[in-house]
């Protein structure tokens, strides 16, 4: 009673004495009364509230406008197809029968819950031995059995996402940079940075050679780095590359390898979508090289992978590192207590991977089927003269867009992106989100949708694309009747009236008669 009377003293001063503003608003909710400040900024950190989580970006942009008019078949079929988001949704189906098949593997179930005191209550933060050798086994023979990983080593974290960020903070300090070659993920921009202090310096790739990272770039990029005083801690990479869908060859890996060595600075390799290679050539892992015969300081090496790509599992929040770094090793489990993954979770991913027969089926049918969606959607884009850069790995397709734009620019093609957003319906994400240097690239998700919604996303790229042909003719076409109306309604210059021959003047032209004509003949 006495805060009520205090607060209705203060409100009605308030609003006597003109004091309430916008920055102050009253709100009323079930006869209790909070105060808020609309900018309330001041009152917390400069990690929450500066901007480097990127959610400005076109990439995020365009999962908000699927969130805000998202297709269904039945529901709203002319809403936003979301195609901006790289999930694998292929093989849920066969996920699922291996569950129906081993209900104990879940603590939640009657075969199951016998396990379910034990596994509530461990919170060791180096996991569940089972569930490391599981992954362990599992990440060796993602990569054809060609190399082995030690258990000791695997570190978890809450996705990707966390273990990105973990090794970030063990291996730069604030103001450090990674270089990066583009085109890369977005995220990057928020899993390396927003937290950490680290900068991202792009390693600029271009299409004239598909994207490749090649010495001469990687060694510009450091220049660079150097002229502006910027201390270069590491390298990240993707393989397979997230957007570009490619894998990098043996050759590139050697001198990746070999660069970081010289400069003496960290190599993190990106891997989570090492089982989606669904055709040749194969997959190299950076473990791989390291066993190879070549100088290689391995303190420098590290891995992150998931779960969340190769077995469709985001949610699930299954990360790894994975450092030949002892130090690094250590340092990375310690932080991961700000991150494990529930026991739960893990106990259920031990019992799938650990069994052999069910990783052998999933490995090769998540291939067959990524290669039919990939084939199936790239002939579908190349009915309409739409082609993309060549990829044999990822959930997505590099779509080559650059002649639809009016002039080779990041504003275009920003131009060209809300046009797809808005009049197509298709969340796609434009290059420059990805850092691209070269505007007119764009990243489309063909994995996270079944057969039916991707024919319906399909159809409505080959429907714009054919619009604007249309278009583009009717422009042409313009232009051409333009041009004959003008040159029939040019007037002839006196000259050239004279040097017309007599045989195409009228019977009844003065011409003939003039002193002109007659002088001449």
């Amino acid at each position: 009673m006495v805060i009520n009377s205090l607060l209705s003293v203060f409100i009605s001063h308030c609003i006597d004495s003109n004091y309430y503003s916008n920055s102050l608003r009253l709100v009323i909710f079930r006869s209790e009364m909070v105060f808020t400040l609309s900018d309330q900024h001041h009152l917390l950190s400069k990690i929450a509230t500066n901007d480097g989580h990127g959610e400005n970006s076109p990439y995020f942009d365009g999962w908000k406008a699927y969130d805000s008019d998202p297709f269904h078949a039945t529901k709203n079929s002319n809403g936003v197809i979301q195609m901006g988001l790289a999930e694998n949704q292929l093989c849920f189906n066969f996920v699922q029968e291996w569950i129906k098949r081993n209900p104990k593997a879940s603590i939640c179930t009657v075969d199951g819950v016998t396990q379910f005191k034990d596994i509530a209550i461990f919170q060791d933060y180096h996991g569940l031995p089972e569930f490391r050798n599981a992954v362990a086994n599992f990440m060796g023979r993602v990569r054809g059995g060609r190399v082995t990983f030690d258990p000791d080593r695997i570190v978890m974290s809450g996705g990707a996402t966390g273990a990105h960020e973990s090794i970030t903070f063990c291996l730069a300090d604030p103001g450090e940079a990674f270089l990066v070659p583009t085109p890369y993920y977005p995220g990057f921009d928020r899993d390396l940075r927003w937290r950490t202090g680290v900068q991202l310096l792009p390693v600029v790739c271009e299409s004239s050679n598909n994207f490749k990272i090649t010495e001469a770039a990687l060694e510009a990029a450091y220049e660079k780095a150097q002229e502006a005083k910027i201390k270069v801690k590491g390298l990240l990479i993707t393989n397979p590359s997230n957007p570009l869908g490619t894998i990098l060859d043996r050759e590139t890996l050697r001198s990746i390898v070999n660069f970081i060595n010289q400069k003496n600075i960290h190599l993190v390799c990106d891997e989570i979508y090492a089982a989606t290679v669904f055709t040749q050539p194969k997959f190299i892992s950076i473990s791989e090289i390291i066993e190879e015969d070549i100088e290689c300081n391995r303190n420098l090496i590290h891995i992150v992978y998931s779960l969340s790509k190769d077995m469709g599992f985001p949610g699930f929040r299954v990360g790894i590192i994975y450092s030949y770094n002892n130090a690094v090793v250590n340092c990375c489990r310690k932080m991961s207590s700000f991150g494990l993954v529930s026991t739960q979770t893990q106990h259920l991913i031990a019992s799938m991977l650990s069994d052999q027969e069910f990783v052998e089926s999933f490995i090769a049918e998540s291939a067959k089927r990524l290669a039919m969606r990939h084939r199936i959607f790239t002939r579908g884009l190349s009915q309409v003269d739409i082609s993309c850069l060549k990829s044999n790995a990822g959930l997505f397709v590099w779509m080559d867009l650059r002649r639809l734009l009016k002039d080779s620019t990041v504003k275009a093609e920003m131009a060209l992106w809300r046009m797809i957003i808005k009049d197509v319906k298709l969340n796609v994400s434009p290059g420059s989100s990805f850092h691209c240097s070269e505007p007119g690239w764009f990243r489309v998700c063909f994995a996270n949708m079944d057969d039916d919604t991707m024919e319906v996303a399909l159809r409505r790229i080959q429907t714009f694309v054919l619009k604007g042909k249309e278009a583009d003719l009717e422009v042409k076409r313009q232009r051409w009747r333009n041009d004959i109306l003008r040159l029939s309604l040019k007037p002839l210059r006196y000259d050239e009236m004279t040097m017309t021959p007599r045989s195409m003047m009228s019977p009844h032209s003065p011409i003939p008669h003039s002193p002109l004509v007659r002088a001449r003949t």
